[in-house]
């Protein structure tokens, strides 16, 4: 699965920069996210509760950051495991550009699922990941600018 996109962020690109470095952030930015901490310097252990169609796992993983430009680029990798439900791997390229005072985040993601969860189809997954995306991408814009990130905004379920 390939997903490319940009996203339009009304904050400064060092405050956009400081929120995809911060776990607690983005931890409450994606979706399902339970935990994400940090257990080196460019790594993290996550746990994602998920539902997607009629499956729901949760995902235990590692997130890894390289390639990384301060302020401008990084790649993130990572994988989990869903038990039964199977697994998910890939990584994305992100870059930050000035774009007067707001900040253009453009993203290029691979991922690759196995298990239950590749059973569903792709274009239930090419939906769901898109949808995933939109609500990363909601919530990220409320936590740069300082505004709550409430409930209705964590809905787990694609």
């Amino acid at each position: 699965m390939d997903l490319t996109g940009e996203q339009r962020i009304p904050a400064p690109r060092e405050k956009v920069w400081a929120a995809l470095n911060d776990p607690a952030i983005l931890c409450q930015c994606i979706p399902g996210c339970q935990s994400l901490e940090r257990t080196g310097e460019n790594q993290m252990a996550a746990v994602s509760k998920l539902k997607i169609g009629p499956v729901a796992a949760t995902f235990k993983g590692t997130v890894t950051l390289s390639n990384i430009v301060p302020l401008e680029s990084y790649t993130i990798t990572g994988e989990g495991s869903g038990g039964i439900a199977g697994f998910a791997k890939g990584g994305a390229d992100v870059k930050l550009t000035e774009d007067g005072d707001a900040t253009l985040l453009t993203y290029s993601v691979n991922a690759k699922i196995g298990g239950k969860l590749a059973m569903l189809g792709s274009r239930l997954i090419d939906s769901s990941s898109k949808k995933l995306a939109e609500k990363f991408f909601r919530k990220l814009k409320k936590a740069v600018t300082n505004q709550a990130i409430t409930d209705d905004d964590d809905e787990d379920e694609v």
